[in-house]
């Protein structure tokens, strides 16, 4: 029986550029989709740019055009990113739709009807310049934890702690560098703290439709039985605001996050509107339909949380499940502009142009779990040109010259011969490959399929039709081999349709078939049906290429702007807007004396061990000696650039003097330097060759 089946991805923002990191979710999803559909299931892939915030506002400022115009310019970006990366939506909207903007606020006024919405007045952070008022990662300072400084305003990225941008020392407008005022405003709130909403996310979250991992991870964010950890949500903005207005409140907006997955229903609500679909079959509460969003683990808090809370109290279904997955790393490590391995979707295309060998790498690491995937270059190289040239297309470019040239580009009359021991074994595999496509268990269907071409390839090797097309007595040999290399191959491609989609097309027309659905495995190839010229389908991936596209990306990287040290400046100034100051007193605040920099004391220290850190999402653990008799422990927040394996036995620098503070993993007894700026990045210092530790830096 064909089952209903409504499938979605995170929304991008329209703030930035596709990467190779968010393609990670999109081919992940497009796989799982086109499998649906190969099966016969009636299903659904829409999508949408998310639109709303204050970053879109200010880039949209910046740029000197309206937020629309920079919304729609950034919408025709992606969709066309999407497209070369044969990510096939069924519906790619906008946020900024009616359709969202109806969803949105009637899901508001039904959340309010039940007595779910409060107005409390807040005390926050205000920008006198810039007239608004700051959202957190729009206040900078210095962290209250660790003393870092540039921390956003509600966690440090040195540390990992979390707190309010209040708790900031020395905040500043990451806008305009001005020191911000607090200032109160009525602000909305969702009562996620209500008894019927704890009560129902204990339940859910419980139900099966969260992975493991994820499931464990609610529940420490929920608490225990009574506890109540889970605190009410803010879902209001003050203007100016780029969104949705909140109905009977004149100059507050929705916050960003909750009509971004408002916007799934949207979109979708568009594709009913076209396509003639019921929306109430999918969205209702009751529906037999299957909802499935696909999301990066660290948006699970909103998709988890806040979303199934908001429809289940507003009247509309749950999802059935939740998919999250892991981030990205290049060779092993976190993107960088610097190294050049912060790749847009764009620059793999220009660089690159074959975007289904990018597919095929993916498919073959991703899994069903929030495990992190690697994309090592010098490996994808490798992998494309052994696995999908020297063994998949191999296959039909050693049998389609024989069958063109000596039987007229027909295969065997009595094909498919009674015993083909080899085939039966293909297709023996069709459901194990069926239910590891359905459980995103791509690693093992990639695996699976490239095993059964290597058994195609030890029978061609066994079979050596070049040496039967030497002997007119072995004419009907090599007929009947190179009939069943070729149906090898068409099973192999039907098996490999939903990662390589536009290959498959390219092998449907050359052996003259039509579109394969999955049920198509017991057939066979038609003897009167015949093989179209065989043309080249894929060529070898070039390792000069993934050099070029490398280097492209150091290349474009522009010298660092200035912003950042005149917003560090600004920071420890009084308001210039307010009141103006002389050189002197710029220079006396923009330096320290040499007695406060002897105050820090800071060491070379070896890395004797580093270790995760259980139950955190960015400490590692590190034991460092520092030339005294007993080792210090540090907690540094580098997990997310950093593979602890590698960090043993290299020489860092810490700062030795820091007073020792209490976490919930243990006592650390410093802090370990790092560097970072705009780019994306984390980089631990490390000493010249010939430092010692315990050796003291001046």
């Amino acid at each position: 029986m064909s089952r209903k089946i409504l499938v979605t991805s995170a929304l991008p923002y329209a703030n930035g550029s596709i990467h190779l990191g968010h393609l990670v979710e999109y081919i992940q999803t497009d796989i799982w989709v086109r499998f649906q559909k190969m099966r016969g299931n009636e299903c659904h892939y829409v999508c949408a740019d998310d639109t709303h915030g204050t970053p879109i506002m200010l880039r949209a400022e910046k740029e000197g055009i309206t937020p629309e115009q920079l919304i729609s310019r950034v919408w025709q970006e992606h969709y066309d990113d999407f497209t070369a990366f044969h990510v096939a939506f069924d519906n790619y909207g906008s946020t900024n739709s009616s359709e969202t903007k109806e969803f949105a606020q009637g899901i508001y006024r039904k959340l309010k009807a039940e007595n779910l919405i409060e107005v409390r007045s807040i005390e926050q952070f205000f920008d006198p310049v810039k007239n608004m008022f700051l959202p957190d990662r729009f206040i900078k300072g210095e962290c209250p934890k660790c003393h870092a400084k540039d921390q956003y305003g509600d966690n440090c990225e040195v540390c990992g702690a979390a707190y309010a941008p209040t708790d900031l020392i020395e905040p500043f407008s990451a806008v305009s560098g001005a020191k911000p005022e607090l200032r109160n405003s009525d602000h909305y709130f969702f009562k996620l703290s209500a008894d019927t909403c704890q009560q129902f996310l204990r339940e859910w979250t419980r139900s099966g439709a969260l992975q493991p991992e994820a499931a464990n991870k609610m529940q420490e964010w929920l608490g225990a039985e009574g506890e109540n950890k889970l605190t009410d949500w803010d879902i209001s903005r003050d203007a100016p605001y780029f969104g949705f207005e909140i109905p009977d409140a004149p100059g507050k907006y929705f916050y960003v996050w909750l009509d971004a997955p408002v916007g799934y229903m949207g979109s979708f609500k568009q594709l009913c509107a076209k396509s003639g679909i019921d929306f109430d079959t999918y969205w209702k509460q009751g529906s037999d339909a299957e909802l499935y969003h696909f999301i990066g683990k660290d948006i699970l808090y909103f998709h988890a949380l806040f979303w199934p809370a908001m429809l289940q109290h507003a009247g509309y279904r749950t999802p059935t499940k939740l998919f999250a997955h892991g981030f990205l790393t290049v060779n092993g490590e976190k993107m960088s502009k610097s190294r050049g391995t912060f790749i847009t979707a764009k620059s793999y295309v220009d660089h690159i142009k074959n975007t289904e060998y990018l597919r095929y790498y993916y498919a073959a690491k991703l899994n069903g779990t929030m495990e992190d995937l690697d994309l090592n270059l010098e490996d994808f190289v490798a992998k494309v040109n052994s696995d999908l040239i020297g063994k998949y297309i191999n296959i039909a470019s050693r049998a389609a010259g024989f069958i063109s040239k000596n039987f007229d580009g027909k295969v065997h009359p009595n094909h498919p011969s009674n015993s083909s021991p080899l085939l039966d074994e293909l297709r023996l595999e069709a459901d194990t490959l069926s239910s590891h496509y359905e459980n995103r268990e791509y690693a093992k269907a990639v695996r699976l399929i490239m095993e059964l071409a290597d058994r195609v390839n030890a029978y061609v090797d066994k079979e050596k039709p070049w040496l039967l097309a030497k002997n007119e007595a072995d004419r009907e040999a090599l007929h009947l081999a190179c009939s069943t290399m070729l149906e090898a191959f068409r099973l192999l491609t039907l098996y490999l349709k939903p990662i390589l989609p536009q290959t498959t097309q390219a092998i449907e027309e050359f052996l003259g078939i039509a579109s394969m659905s999955w049920h198509d495995w017991p057939s066979y190839l038609k003897p009167t049906q015949p093989i179209n010229s065989y043309k080249h389908l894929m060529t070898r991936l070039d390792p000069k290429l993934i050099e070029a596209m490398v280097a492209a990306n150091q290349e474009s990287l522009q010298p660092a702007a200035p912003v950042q040290s005149e917003q560090r400046h600004a920071a420890h100034q009084q308001n210039e807007v307010k009141k103006e100051m002389t050189e002197t007193s710029k220079e006396s605040e923009s330096y320290i004396s040499i007695d406060d920099f002897m105050k820090v004391d800071l060491r070379v220290a070896k890395i004797v061990n580093a270790e995760h850190v259980e139950g955190a999402e960015k400490l590692l653990k590190l034991t460092l000696d520092i030339g005294e008799e007993k080792p210090r422990t540090v907690f540094a927040g580098i997990k997310s650039a950093y593979d602890p394996e590698k960090l043993k036995g290299r020489m860092t620098v810490m700062v030795a003097n820091l007073a020792p503070r209490k976490m919930k993993f243990g006592m650390s007894e410093g802090m370990v330097l790092a560097a970072s700026g705009e780019a994306p990045g984390l980089f631990i210092l490390s000493p010249d060759d010939g430092a010692q530790p315990g050796m003291r830096i001046k």
